[in-house]
C-alpha cells in the first residue's frame, strides 16, 4: 500500500513531502561513485556515507516530490559544469535530491534523510536492491557491485519510463515546467574545487575528511 513519508534536514527547516511511496513505486541501491563521495565531503556531510563511502539512494518520481517548508534554503551544486544537479540545504548541508535534469525524470534521496532515517526507507521502501560502482568503494569492493548490474540497470529504465508514460516527471520539485529551468540558485565548482576533493575518495582515500 502506498504511503507518504517526509524528508527532513538535519536541523529541520527544510521539510519534503513524498507521495505514493512503496517498494514497487521507487528504486532504491546503494551507489559509490566518486562523485557522490565528491558531494558529501564539499557539504561536510561524509557522516551520510557508509564504511565503503557508498550513498543509499531511493530514486524517486520527481512529481512524488513536493517540498512544504524551507524552500528559501534549497540550494543546488554541480561538480561539473555537466554534471548532476546535486540539491542541497544551506542551513545544514543535507542533501535532498539528485538530479540529471528535467529531461530524465527522476530524483533520488538519500535514504538518512527520510523523516527516521534508514528504518523508515527500509520500512517505506524495502531494502537497496543492489549496489553499483563499487569500483570506487574504500577498500574491498562490496560483492556485485562492481560491473554492470542488470537487475539495477533495468529496474531504473523501467522506472524512469514508467514516470514519463504516466506522466510523473511533472512538477518537478527542481525545475520550472515552462523554462526547464532550476527553480533554485545553482553553483558550478571550478575544476581546482573539484581537483581538490579527490583525495578525500576512491578505493584509497590519500587524505583524511576534515572532522
Amino acid at each position: 500500500m502506498a504511503k507518504e513519508v517526509q524528508v527532513r534536514c538535519r536541523c529541520g527547516e527544510v521539510v519534503g513531502l513524498v507521495t505514493n511511496a512503496s517498494p514497487q513505486k521507487v528504486n532504491r541501491v546503494v551507489c559509490y561513485c566518486d562523485d557522490c563521495q565528491a558531494f558529501a565531503h564539499q557539504l561536510g556531510r561524509a557522516d551520510l556515507l557508509n564504511a565503503q563511502g557508498g550513498s543509499d539512494i531511493v530514486q524517486a518520481a520527481p512529481a512524488s516530490l513536493t517540498f512544504i517548508k524551507g524552500q528559501d534554503r534549497i540550494t543546488g551544486l554541480r561538480l561539473t559544469p555537466k554534471g548532476m544537479f546535486r540539491w542541497h540545504t544551506s542551513c545544514c548541508n543535507t542533501p535532498v535530491g539528485n538530479t540529471l535534469g528535467p529531461a530524465i525524470p527522476f530524483v533520488g534521496l538519500d535514504a538518512q534523510t527520510f523523516d527516521g532515517g534508514t528504518r523508515t526507507a527500509d520500512g517505506v521502501f524495502g531494502p537497496p536492491i543492489g549496489a553499483i560502482l563499487g569500483k570506487y568503494a574504500i577498500g574491498q569492493a562490496p560483492p556485485g557491485s562492481t560491473g554492470i548490474n542488470l537487475t539495477v540497470l533495468l529496474r531504473a529504465i523501467t522506472r524512469v519510463l514508467g514516470w514519463r508514460l504516466r506522466g510523473r516527471a511533472w512538477p518537478h520539485p527542481f525545475f520550472h515546467l515552462k523554462t526547464r529551468e532550476p527553480i533554485y540558485p545553482l553553483k558550478v565548482l571550478s575544476q581546482d574545487q573539484r581537483e581538490a576533493l579527490r583525495p578525500l575518495c576512491g578505493p584509497r582515500p590519500a587524505m583524511r575528511a576534515p572532522a
